[in-house]
């Protein structure tokens, strides 16, 4: 009886953990926390080993996510196994003993494999299932820093994690409606790399983090793994921050990674600690799904309890209604926390939350705080049936398996100052002076209405100077502001600024240059017509056409343009067939965007990484010991400063 109740339990916990990788891996979504995970995972595996039965459908004996159709399958040269892991530091020092270790970080992206033979990349592949992958070459080349050519000539096998730092992970969800935003970045990589447009790639910007050499010939890394880690950075890949570690110190590294979880840019899901003994490692081999040289590290969840004060509903420009959680302080990873987004209705839901609940908190990932429990149960908070900004009916609507509550009324004043806040930031119209706040202020004194109202602020004088917390000064600045961004914008920027779905500053570029900058052909296009622009998809090309045909915002777009003078940029042949590399801090530039433009207007080229084809480096730095500069040396490519940049410009 005792076996047939533990049976029971393995097979509710393989269907659970299952549902949650297929969710996870092949559907870019999260239906558990990766505490929830880990704990069910471990539950498992004991309950393996206690009844000696392991069923073949168990995530203990499988490796990786279901594969897609839409991309070609390659079988790996060899099979990629997943990592046995603890959350004791004693454990890692019983795992290394006498040995050399080399602890790195375990980031939390997508794992990649590159092949490279005659000193060029050939092939990009996922994980996929760890003997078969899926080919992603394409998007491979677009990533932020992957040299395209080694110096090495010979096939080398290299394994990395492709990772979206935070803010980037940030930027591209502030651009999207709430319920087509990812939960973490590694749901993004995972969806990015796996793209089959590779525009999508390269405006996301992909980075990748080597963390092992698989094939070389002819090196002699003398028998240690940290000679491999050192000759990718050699070679040009940046590696996986890592140190040599013995058992006397690996405490001492676990601590110093923790301090850091919190200040690095990208996403750590843990450690990794393998044996620096190149040999020692092939001598112990693996098991059905480990390797016996390395062991990962997972942080344990800092947990505590604490009371439900309130439920805040936030509203958004998309109309989406979000809960958010407040409750009493708690400490948590060093910061103290007072709110928990719970994303959406469907979460909201399953929390059965209450006023005065129990509830437990951590952070995901020691960053992102999460609501793990609600001990109480109470379930008497209740789902507004009114907009809590405009007061009107909500709707439940369901998304990718998820519910989520919106205001369907169009004019609501969430989504009206929202929009206009879209509408003049830094990439868009670039108008200064209106933030949020100002922008409310405005709307609840019914100068603005939407951003087309902004054009007639002017008009306006004696309202808006009496306004508390504006007055004169701020009046002058936003005429200024408005008068300046008229005449110093390109077209794209309104393109991007107008907010249509799925339209980043990289689109509106390419969808501008398409038409020659004229926005009149873009008001006009068929979807047709603009499927002809590449890189431009046909879901894009609906929105767009949408957009336009409407005849509100068609009224809207002759009301604004009669105010704006497109900056017409003239393209120049000076660095006609030039390539460049940009690396290191600008100090002429107000930032790298600015130098590409210069480079791009001008005929030029600006490239990710340092290869033969490379014409220029620039970096204010000359003498600096980076990959890129030992590159650019390496090939007698010229590094050049950015007054060497501007000289030939003007030359």
């Amino acid at each position: 009886m005792i076996y047939l109740n533990s049976l029971k339990r393995i097979k509710e916990l393989i269907e659970k953990l299952n549902e949650a990788s297929k969710a996870y891996y092949q559907e870019n979504r999260e239906i558990m926390s990766n505490k929830e995970y880990d704990d069910l995972y471990d539950e498992l595996v004991e309950l393996e080993n206690e009844t000696g039965i392991i069923l073949s459908n168990s995530p203990t004996q499988n490796v990786g996510y279901v594969l897609l159709n839409s991309l070609e399958k390659v079988k790996h040269d060899s099979k990629m196994l997943s990592l046995d892991k603890t959350k004791e530091v004693e454990e890692l020092k019983e795992f290394l003993g006498d040995e050399e270790g080399v602890i790195s970080w375990k980031l939390d992206g997508l794992t990649v494999v590159l092949r490279y033979e005659d000193g060029k990349l050939v092939r990009g592949v996922t994980r996929g299932t760890g003997e078969v992958g899926e080919d992603i070459t394409h998007n491979v080349k677009q990533f932020q820093n992957i040299p395209l050519t080694i110096s090495n000539k010979g096939v080398l096998t290299i394994r990395g994690e492709a990772v979206i730092k935070n803010k980037d992970f940030d930027f591209v969800n502030s651009k999207l409606p709430i319920e087509d935003q990812y939960k973490n970045p590694r749901n993004l990589c995972s969806g990015t790399v796996r793209q089959l447009n590779n525009e999508v790639v390269s405006e996301r910007k992909v980075n990748f983090y080597a963390f092992q050499l698989i094939t070389e010939e002819n090196l002699d890394f003398k028998n240690k793994k940290s000679n491999k880690f050192k000759y990718l950075e050699d070679l040009g890949f940046e590696v996986v921050e890592h140190y040599l570690t013995k058992i006397d110190n690996i405490g001492e590294y676990v601590e110093k990674f923790k301090e850091n979880v919190n200040k690095v840019e990208f996403a750590s899901d843990g450690l990794v600690l393998t044996m620096n003994d190149i040999e020692k490692s092939k001598l112990l081999g693996v098991t059905s799904k480990f390797p016996k040289d390395s062991m990962a590290f997972k942080w344990k969840d800092e947990v505590r309890e604490t009371k439900l004060e309130k439920i805040f509903w936030s509203a958004s420009r998309t109309g989406l209604i979000n809960p958010v959680a407040i409750f009493e302080g708690v400490e948590l990873e060093g910061t103290t926390v007072k709110q928990a987004s719970l994303h959406n209705l469907s979460i909201f839901k399953s929390l059965e939350l209450g006023i005065g609940d129990t509830i437990s908190v951590y952070k995901a990932n020691m960053i992102i705080p999460q609501i793990l429990e609600n001990k109480t149960k109470s379930n008497t908070v209740k789902i507004p049936e009114k907009c809590p900004v405009c007061e009107e009916k909500t709707v439940i609507k369901s998304s990718k398996d998820a519910e989520f509550l919106t205001c369907i009324n169009e004019d609501c004043p969430a989504k009206r100052i929202k929009g206009i806040a879209h509408y003049v930031s830094r990439n868009a119209m670039n108008i200064e002076g209106f933030s949020e706040s100002t922008i409310e202020k405005l709307i609840q004194n019914k100068v603005l209405k939407d951003y087309t109202d902004i054009y007639d602020i002017k008009n306006h004088k004696d309202i808006i100077i009496n306004i508390e917390g504006l007055g004169k000064k701020s009046y002058t600045n936003l005429i200024e502001s408005i008068e300046k961004s008229s005449k110093e914008s390109e077209l794209y920027n309104f393109i991007y600024a107008l907010g249509i779905k799925g339209i980043g500053v990289a689109n509106a570029k390419l969808i501008a240059d398409h038409f020659d900058d004229d926005l009149g052909k873009i008001v006009n296009a068929s979807k047709d017509e603009i499927l002809e622009i590449k890189g431009i998809g046909y879901k894009i090309a609906d929105e767009v056409e949408k957009y336009f045909t409407n005849g509100i915002k068609s009224a809207s777009m002759k009301k604004v343009t009669k105010w704006l003078k497109f900056k017409k940029v003239e393209k120049g042949n000076k660095l006609e067939n030039i390539k460049f590399v940009i690396t290191g801090k600008l100090e002429e530039y107000i930032n790298r965007d600015e130098l590409i433009k210069d480079i791009e207007t001008n005929g030029g080229k600006v490239l990710k990484s340092v290869t033969k084809e490379t014409d220029f480096l620039i970096n204010n730095d000359i003498t600096s010991g980076s990959g890129k500069n030992k590159k650019a040396k390496e090939l007698n490519v010229p590094i050049i400063t950015e007054e060497d940049f501007i000289e030939k410009l003007k030359g």
